[in-house]
């Protein structure tokens, strides 16, 4: 056995209940008798019905076939190609590469620069804009390479193939791909234009598995400013409207909002605008791409769009796949912002994603991670059933990078330190204690918000490049139908990192799978304690977490969390806000729709943070 402690400060009496509690649930469950008699399981359960549903669920994954979790082979902390930035000059390159010897019928190619995907990756077709080029997804064919199988439809411009033999070319590959596997699912990226192409596809084939990821759709084209645009400019050749138009797919706000944010980071001016610079000439350097383009290309355009839209409007009734849409909020091609809202009316399974300071070209534009939010929609899946530990994919650096910048401040306030115990009962800083493989059960308590899971998981990540995969509680698992936040939030940080809801299904599945298992016996009970509580544990007398790794050989890891509650002094609680005037009515409201105890404290307490203490540098001061 194993220890580690997170700490800040370090009240000794409080670690040494911790770590004595979790060696006596230890002793109880190798002590435990045999498991017997299969039932059905359940989260909450006595000791008979435990051992009986814990023999039913080690019985069903036995004749389950292959038990590992589908990141197999994908190491954490995987390179998703967003550390290297790209600009739209590399966009414009690929372009002129593609134009110069650019002949023959439409056609699917793979990218070159998508790297080899996991085991059993399921397809993703990427069916682009109205240019039909197939690049506007090279920002992420690394990301979307890693885990899927991509391809990507390229229409040469000289192409004039009618809307709906491009649909039935989509067809044909899905349904061939169908027939081949057809208990995994499709993924149709369409953007804009390959939108439209993607929703006629999918109202065609309602009874395939399809998962649509829908990038600003032009199913609102009739309502766009296209057309009077275009007429403004009908003085001008067809290639000035083409350029015209290609310069307001980009919102330049965003591109100087990112130069400003490199400053503050450190750096240079010049560098930190450079990409801003390079962005805004590629159009104009690379206007030669026109030259090559036929006459008739604006005018053939602008009807293959109308035709699309009014398709795939006429049938987005007949749409059941699941969609997951991202718009724009300053799009100045599309209303993109108000047609998600249509669309999510219409079709029964679709989950929004704003971008409120991107323009229409959202895959181009810098911060965009397509690859994250489809994780974190939980729609990433091998099968027709979405399997939280099955289907999981470890995080990226990017992702880590997200973390880290998310929780820089409480870094920086809080300066926590660890510490573990190695085999010789030598205490070292690090985790040089822990097992270097699993499966590993790691149990210990929470603090106050329990804000200390940030920085066990990144830590754990960077030493040991292990994945911790919490046990929480299902409320922190909500199903959100629409985001509009710029950056993730907790709720998304919990998928990424692999947290699921509290089950001894996937307590089983996981340490089956020798994962790094993050436990709080206390629960939301601890981290939202009351006025004199702090540097207390309310753990529960069950041990059936305990039976279960000792059934597996799992290694236990008790650790103790100490710091938190010195950090915030607790200013009200549920008593104090019920009492107060309107009290009453405020509580019951929010208990109306948020259950977090049954005890009398419906709710988390209000806190007033601890006067800190600073070096004559302005930092604070960190433990020794």
């Amino acid at each position: 056995m194993s220890a580690a402690c997170l700490l800040t400060k370090s009240p000794l009496k409080t670690m040494t209940e911790i770590l004595k509690k979790a060696l006596l649930f230890t002793a109880m469950a190798t002590l435990s008798p045999p498991l017997v008699h299969p039932q059905v399981p359940s989260c909450r359960l006595g000791p008979r019905q435990w051992h009986a549903s814990f023999e039913r669920i080690r019985f069903q994954f036995r004749h389950a076939g292959r038990l590992q979790a589908s990141y197999k082979g994908l190491e954490a902390m995987y390179d998703d190609g967003y550390g290297m930035v790209k600009d739209l000059d590399y966009y414009y390159q690929a372009l002129r590469e593609l134009v110069e010897h650019d002949s023959g019928p439409p056609r699917w190619f793979c990218p070159v620069d998508a790297s080899l995907s996991v085991e059993d990756a399921p397809l993703m077709l990427y069916l682009p804009g109205v240019d039909g080029m197939g690049m506007g997804l090279c920002m992420h064919h690394k990301a979307l390479g890693r885990i899927f199988e991509l391809r990507c439809l390229h229409i040469p411009f000289h192409d004039r193939t009618p809307f709906e033999e491009l649909v039935a070319m989509v067809e044909d590959v899905v349904r061939a791909e169908h027939s081949t596997s057809p208990n995994k699912p499709i993924y149709l990226l369409g953007n804009s234009f390959g939108g439209c192409l993607a929703l006629a596809v999918a109202a065609r084939n309602p009874r395939i598995d399809l998962i649509l990821v829908l990038v600003n759709p032009a199913t609102s084209f009739e309502k766009s400013d296209i057309k009077q645009l275009l007429s403004i400019f009908s003085p001008f050749s067809d290639h000035a409207c083409i350029a015209i138009t290609a310069l307001l797919n980009y919102n330049i706000d965003n591109e100087v909002n990112i130069a400003l944010s490199r400053m503050k980071s450190g750096k240079h001016p010049l560098e930190a605008f450079g990409r801003l610079t390079n962005n805004m000439s590629s159009s104009l350097k690379h206007t030669n791409i026109l030259d090559k383009l036929p006459e008739d290309t604006l005018r053939w355009k602008m009807e293959l769009i109308k035709t699309a839209a009014s398709y795939a409007n006429y049938r987005l009734h007949f749409v059941t796949a699941d969609v997951l849409l991202l718009a724009s909020g300053a799009d100045r091609l599309l209303p993109s912002k108000a047609e998600a809202d249509r669309l999510q009316k219409i079709l029964p399974k679709c989950k929004v994603f704003f971008f409120q300071n991107h323009g229409h070209s959202l895959l181009l534009e810098h911060g965009v991670h397509v690859s994250s939010i489809i994780k974190c929609a939980d729609l990433y899946r091998h099968s027709r059933k979405y399997q939280r530990v099955l289907d999981f994919i470890p995080p990226s650096t990017t992702e880590l990078n997200e973390v880290d910048k998310a929780s820089s401040d409480l870094t920086f306030r809080t300066c926590p330190a660890m510490f573990s115990t190695m085999e010789d009962g030598t205490v070292v800083r690090g985790l040089g204690g822990v097992p270097a493989d699993g499966p590993v059960l790691l149990v210990g308590n929470h603090m106050l918000m329990g804000i200390e899971l940030i920085s066990l998981a990144a830590e754990f990540l960077r030493q040991k490049k292990a994945v911790v995969r919490g046990i929480a509680h299902p409320l922190l698992f909500p199903k959100k139908e629409r985001t509009s936040s710029e950056g993730h939030d907790f709720f998304d940080f919990l998928k990424l990192w692999g947290g699921v809801p509290m089950t001894y299904k996937h307590i089983y599945e996981l340490l089956a799978a020798r994962e790094f298992v993050l436990m709080y016996p206390g629960g939301y009970r601890e981290a939202l304690h009351c006025k004199g509580e702090e540097h207390r544990i309310f753990w529960p007398d069950e041990t059936g977490f305990v039976r279960m790794a000792a059934q597996l050989n799992a290694t236990i890891v008790p650790f103790g969390v100490v710091g938190e509650d010195d950090l915030l002094n607790i200013l009200c609680t549920f008593d104090d806000i019920r009492n107060a005037p309107f009290g009453k009515e405020i509580m019951r409201a929010y208990s109306s729709h948020l259950k977090l105890r049954r005890t009398s404290e419906n709710t988390g307490p209000v806190l007033l943070p601890v006067r800190q203490t600073y070096s004559d540098q302005g930092k604070a001061r960190c433990p020794d």
